[in-house]
């Protein structure tokens, strides 16, 4: 699947329109959301919540357009409890979509 940087941008502009704060709003749950989904799978301490919460950061990212974090949620989803390296590629998945100040 293809990345597309400006996705998110593309897909919170479709919703708020002309509106800056409620895409600002947007783009703040955005990132409280999939931190929280983040935080839920480095606290899991089962394979059923660690790949429900993946699942949960997989659906978020689809619904905004964000495909690198949707293959980073879905290798987590794959990848053993826990695994450092599916939590690093979902950090810089996050990272390269980092909240614009």
């Amino acid at each position: 699947m293809a990345y597309d940087p400006g996705a998110l941008e593309a897909a919170l502009a479709a919703v708020a329109g002309s509106a800056p704060d409620l895409m600002d709003d947007l783009r703040a749950a955005f990132f409280d959301s999939a931190s929280a989904h983040v935080t839920a799978m480095r606290a899991a301490d089962t394979v059923e919540s660690w790949q429900a919460a993946a699942l949960r950061l997989r659906s978020l990212a689809a619904s905004f357009g964000a495909h690198r974090i949707m293959d980073a949620a879905k290798f987590a989803h794959d990848a053993p409890l826990c695994d450092p390296k599916a939590l690093t590629r979902i950090d810089r998945s996050l990272s390269s979509l980092s909240m614009p100040v």
